[in-house]
């Protein structure tokens, strides 16, 4: 059977940057599952798998704007600093996480100003280059049970890259 709509998958992968960093990678003993066509993967591997079957070993590579999107500099706001717990000191690089219209998001601090805590709501991996070394292990039809548990929500994340947020993000944050 080849990767299509409603295939329950199971992936070993290791995801790695242009740089040559690791950033991730599927647990030996754990393939990474999904079911094609259900948007729980990035859209760029999702395509680039669609077709191939159990035993394919392929190099894919996934361009920011089919991965976590591109960078985007209106993502950057100024936060109130009321909206962060009172007696937190605050600095630059600490990651928050936030609760906005659409579900949790992370927010990293990138600068300080005055009574006002700049953060950046982009994803951290927006703008960056995907390099994906996957071995399909398992493509088979989806059960009813599988595709019924499925999240009826899509992109929540507030102001993540690939979504059309307004980016209207103000909320209470907490640090992760």
């Amino acid at each position: 059977m080849k990767i299509a709509d409603n295939a329950m998958v199971a992936i070993d992968y290791t995801l790695t940057l242009d740089s040559g960093e690791e950033i991730d990678r599927s647990d030996p003993d754990k393939p990474l599952g999904f079911i094609a066509g259900a948007s729980q993967i990035i859209p760029g591997l999702e395509k680039q798998l669609t077709g191939l079957e159990a035993g394919a070993a392929v190099k894919l590579t996934v361009e920011p704007a089919d991965g976590y999107g591109v960078y985007r500099e209106e993502l950057k706001q100024k936060i109130p600093r009321t909206n962060f717990p009172e007696k937190m000191e605050i600095e630059p690089g600490m990651i928050f996480q936030g609760f906005g219209p659409n579900g949790p998001m992370n927010i990293k601090v990138v600068a300080l100003e005055d009574d006002q805590v700049v953060g950046d709501f982009n994803h951290p991996l927006a703008g960056e280059r995907l390099n994906f070394d996957v071995k399909v292990k398992e493509v088979r039809e989806a059960t009813q049970e599988e595709i019924a548990a499925l999240s009826h929500s899509q992109c929540s994340p507030s102001c993540c890259s690939n979504c059309e947020s307004s980016g209207d993000c103000d909320s209470e944050m907490t640090e992760e």
